[in-house]
């Protein structure tokens, strides 16, 4: 056993020593979501929404749609935010008060509201994530994260719903 690992070690050491690491770089991938938010747009029984107008400071991170299932037709768009926070934008057509359970990471309403290019945006607040919610007839919109509650508005000021032209 110690002839194995005097024959180990140093590999490994040399294996580090050679293997170029970046810690500068960025550890989370930007992702372009063009393509998935127009398949969305024509698959979801709702005007799927997304960001238009924000700077190149935000990056988006994660994006995704599921439809049918336990909370309905799900539509998934995350960001990071020019301080690196974490702000998502999450619809559905199920159930509003689990929905907005599930994807605010169980924030709580805190009986205030906030208003965004005219429309009155409900605020949630929570031990990881607080949240903007706007329920419409057929669609829950969450507007969730780290971020302060002004770049979550920022957020939900740069929506724009469409539905794909089968709709």
């Amino acid at each position: 056993m110690l002839l194995a690992m005097a024959v180990v070690i140093p590999v490994a050491g040399i294996s580090y020593v050679f293997i170029p690491h970046d810690q500068d770089g960025d550890p989370v991938p930007t992702v372009g979501y063009r393509v998935e938010l127009d398949t969305a747009r024509r698959a979801a029984p709702y005007a799927v929404a997304a960001p238009e107008g924000l700077g190149d400071d935000w990056r988006a991170t994660s994006v995704s749609y599921r439809p049918k299932g336990e909370l309905g037709s799900v539509w998934h768009l995350g960001f990071l935010d020019p301080q690196t926070e974490y702000v998502a934008v999450e619809q559905s057509d199920g159930p509003a008060r689990a929905f907005v359970d599930d994807v605010s990471r169980r924030a709580e309403k805190t009986g205030k509201t906030q208003r965004v290019g005219g429309a009155e945006w409900q605020r949630y607040q929570g031990p990881k994530y607080n949240a903007l919610v706007r329920e419409e007839k057929g669609v829950t919109t969450v507007v969730t994260g780290t971020a302060s509650y002004e770049r979550l508005g920022e957020m939900a000021g740069a929506l724009k719903a469409a539905k794909g032209p089968k709709n």
